[in-house]
């Protein structure tokens, strides 16, 4: 008899312990990345690091789409990441007016988009790939109800394309009701500086310039979900792990040149990480480098720009920063993970 209860009792341990390794196991976060590729180099990072996540199985890339069209190459730059990170099947959506966005090529993004001998891209042009919204809007058609998370680390045009849409044979839902439904969140790097002892207004790059200004203001009026707006990033600094990385490595060649162009720097002084802590909080949450500023609600100004005011409101906005002293700890991290190798990187494909 004891040795059957000691049995039973062993057997139920083991179930136990079984089923909480299964409801500790998280979903992968489901994201589209929205991004200005071109403008700066930290653009490659954080998508570097989105790659990272999902080599760990914390993230699930539905979509890269490039918003801004005035340097037609985002897409390639894009696609060639993917290529080196061994996900050469994730979509990629771009702009094709061609009419919105930086228009100066800080990174050589024409001459690697073209370079498709030592990165293996397909795409080279914008148009080569879908149109930005109707990829948006395939991929949310064909995603779970609010199973979302669509992450801005660039311009606010794209993102207002989508909600703006019309029914069409990809959905019979409008922009805004697809959003409504299957996006769970709105993560954005902009509004940086909002938060402020002076409670002034500030124009950041995201949110303000480039003719920005009408998009941005009418997401944060009327984006049917939560949005966390993130202000982090400007002094930690990241790109010198990228030096060792092996060949095929865009991202490596993106950071070089920008920062080449940008006072003819090198890896070694690096840049300032905005979109990968965007990406880092997409996955990971505020964690332990992150936190939010009291609860309020952002305020859009077509002339001024942003500011976050604090107290209740029916907006359901979030505005996320730094703690202190973290910078080094956090861009010590940072740099790690981006210089790892893929865990599907193939050697002979570079051969």
């Amino acid at each position: 008899m004891i040795c059957r209860l000691l049995l039973f009792s062993s057997l139920l341990l083991f179930v136990s312990c079984q089923s909480n390794k299964m409801a500790s196991k998280e979903e992968p976060v489901k994201i589209i990345l929205d991004t200005d590729m071109g403008s700066d180099a930290d653009d490659a990072g954080a998508l570097a690091l989105l790659h990272f996540y999902a080599d760990m199985g914390k993230a699930e890339i539905l979509g890269v789409i490039y918003s801004s069209g005035k340097v037609p190459y985002g897409a390639a730059i894009s696609q060639a990441i993917n290529i080196y990170y061994g996900r050469s099947g994730i979509p990629v959506g771009a702009d094709h007016e061609g009419v919105f966005g930086d228009p100066v090529d800080k990174m050589s993004a024409g001459k690697l988009a073209r370079d498709t001998t030592a990165f293996r891209n397909t795409i080279v042009h914008n148009r080569d790939t879908e149109e930005q919204t109707e990829l948006n809007r395939r991929l949310l058609a064909n995603s779970e109800d609010k199973s979302v998370t669509y992450l801005t680390i660039g311009h606010t045009r794209g993102l207002y394309k989508l909600l703006t849409s019309d029914p069409d044979e990809i959905s019979p839902l409008s922009g805004m009701e697809l959003v409504q439904q299957k996006v769970e969140r709105w993560i954005a790097l902009g509004a940086l500086g909002a938060h402020n002892e002076g409670g002034y207004f500030v124009r950041d790059w995201n949110f303000f310039f480039n003719d920005t200004q009408p998009y941005t203001k009418y997401l944060v009026e009327n984006f049917p979900s939560d949005a966390v707006f993130v202000d982090a990033g400007h002094e930690i600094m990241t790109g010198k792990s990228l030096k060792g990385t092996p060949r095929g490595n865009i991202v490596r060649t993106a950071y070089r040149d920008w920062l080449w162009w940008n006072n003819e720097r090198t890896l070694d002084d690096q840049r300032p990480s905005w979109d990968l802590v965007a990406v880092h909080y997409a996955v990971h949450g505020p964690g332990e480098w992150l936190v939010y500023a009291p609860q309020g609600w952002l305020e859009y100004d077509l002339e001024e720009g942003s500011r976050w005011n604090l107290g209740d409101s029916d907006r359901s906005h979030s505005y996320l920063m730094e703690k202190e002293g973290i910078r080094q700890e956090f861009a010590d991290y940072l740099n790690e993970m981006i210089g790892r190798t893929p865990k599907k990187y193939d050697p002979e494909l570079w051969n």
